[in-house]
């Protein structure tokens, strides 16, 4: 069994959907501690003129040390309202604009403090608009075992086992983290999904940007065209 584990990111970008496509399971790890400035909280789309500008979740005061699944997002309209203007860049310029912000509405209308939840409940909606068998799980809810883990690389390596994994799958940059004999010593085999970005038409910019949020994707491409995009990647 092919095993992913990945925080939760918002609206993540497009390596994540092809992670989720190359595997059996896909889990999301809300047990890890949060870190500031990550993506479980922000991701970024194109602004105007050009490069990119940031979409943030404002999240409630907490200790440095929380783990995701305690992280909750600031209660109320405002933040919500401040993503879907700033979509509104993508309004003359992107030709499935309508559909992916009626899916961001959608997405929103969905009333959940939990940024692990929310980030889930994201990740859901769009793998149901592009067609992406998805089910979701989230770590915190499989009665995993950390009491052996002692180093950061630990995490997976012992969730894997936990899980009957038989290979483990992860962005490249796992490959600074990870080791292929430590996963060998578990016959478990490691492998590393390396992103191939193909540009697309991101009109009235100088330079494609790569690497944006899955929104941004989806307002330039079909479901269909996604689809073939995820097999663009390299297994290291």
């Amino acid at each position: 069994m092919k095993i992913a584990i990945m925080q939760p990111y918002f609206f993540p970008y497009i390596g994540q959907f092809q992670l989720i496509q190359a595997v059996d399971r896909f889990i999301l790890c809300d047990d890890v501690q949060y870190i500031r400035h990550g993506w479980i909280n922000r991701n970024r789309i194109l602004k105007q003129g050009d490069g990119f500008q940031y979409m943030i979740v404002p999240v409630s005061k907490h200790r440095s040390n929380e783990p995701i699944r305690n992280i909750r997002a600031v209660e109320g309209p405002v933040w919500k309202q401040t993503i879907i203007r700033q979509l509104d860049y993508y309004r003359k310029k992107a030709p499935y604009f309508e559909k992916v912000r009626e899916l961001v509405c959608r997405c929103f209308s969905w009333e959940e403090t939990s940024i692990a939840r929310i980030n889930g409940h994201y990740l859901q909606a769009v793998c149901d608009y592009i067609d992406l068998p998805f089910r979701l799980e989230v770590s915190s809810e499989l009665n995993l075992d950390y009491s052996d883990i002692q180093t950061t690389s630990d995490w997976a390596l012992h969730m894997c086992e936990q899980l009957g994994a038989s290979a483990y799958f992860n962005p490249p940059g796992g490959t600074v983290l990870y080791e292929k004999e430590d996963f060998n010593r578990y016959d478990i085999e490691l492998h590393f999904v390396k992103p191939s970005f193909r540009e697309y038409d991101q009109r009235n910019q100088q330079a494609f940007t790569p690497g944006l949020s899955i929104i941004d994707v989806m307002m330039y491409n079909s479901p269909a065209t996604i689809r073939d995009m995820l097999n663009d990647y390299q297994l290291i």
